[in-house]
């Protein structure tokens, strides 16, 4: 239940990274964070319910392209990109629950 968790958000705390769609079987790993690995996981949030258009969109992640989007904590924690779920309202805390998706090797 915890690997599942870790891989619902793990592309959304990357400190520094870029966004890639992925799409459901697939996952997209970033290993930049000194947080640790962040693994997102399309399955996971397909079976969550999320529809690719909720976070591709203008507003959030208007190209599905590596590079046109760069995720930084500041900006979830904003409520902004990934925070826009990930607030404890659809999704759980991006505060204080690093390890949910930063995972040290």
């Amino acid at each position: 239940m915890q690997r599942l968790a870790i891989l619902i958000v793990t592309v959304l705390f990357v400190s520094s990274s870029v966004v890639l769609a992925v799409p459901a079987k697939k996952t997209l790993t970033f290993d930049k964070s000194p947080m640790g690995v962040v693994t997102f996981s399309g399955t996971v949030h397909k079976d969550a319910g999320v529809k690719c258009k909720e976070c591709h969109n203008k507003d959030m992640f208007p190209k599905m392209k590596q590079g046109t989007v760069k995720i930084s904590m500041d900006a979830i924690y904003a409520s902004k990109l990934c925070g826009v779920c990930h607030n404890g309202g659809r999704a759980f805390d991006a505060k204080g629950n690093c390890g949910r998706c930063h995972v040290k090797k």
